[in-house]
């Protein structure tokens, strides 16, 4: 990886363990990208263009689909996937890392010569027991 992980993926808040975590150097893109551009969200669909890599938008300019799934929050925004990608990566703890490269053609980091990388790792039978819930589509 390319940094320490902002939070240890095995360590659980309050004994509930966390769907999706970020590295620091994507806590820092995050905090540059709402700096700029306000509330943001990320989506990570499977679909066309820039396959399954975890896309930034600003809020209100992507609709999140009413079956998308809620996974929780890395540096106060909130991430979702669509509801195949999350049959696929159910089992696994998401960790969101920055490497050099070009972003997704319509996330906001393209252009700043690094993008988004989704990393993970299976969760631990132990794990599956304090999984975080997930929500569906928009949370008020």
């Amino acid at each position: 990886m390319t940094d320490a992980l902002a939070a240890d993926p095995h360590a659980a808040t309050d004994g509930v363990m966390a769907r999706v975590l970020a590295t620091e150097a994507a806590l820092s893109l995050i905090a540059e990208l709402r700096g700029e551009y306000g509330p943001v969200l990320f989506h990570q669909s499977g679909g066309c263009c820039d396959g399954s890599s975890p896309m930034c938008y600003p809020q209100g300019d992507y609709i999140v689909g009413d079956e998308d799934v809620r996974l929780g929050e890395i540096g106060g925004t909130p991430f979702y996937m669509s509801p195949s990608q999350f049959d696929y990566w159910q089992h696994t703890q998401l960790i969101i890392d920055v490497v050099p490269g070009r972003g997704g053609m319509f996330s906001l980091e393209n252009g700043r010569g690094v993008r988004f990388l989704t990393r993970s790792r299976l969760f631990t039978d132990a794990d599956l027991d304090r999984l975080a819930p997930i929500g569906r589509g928009v949370a008020g």
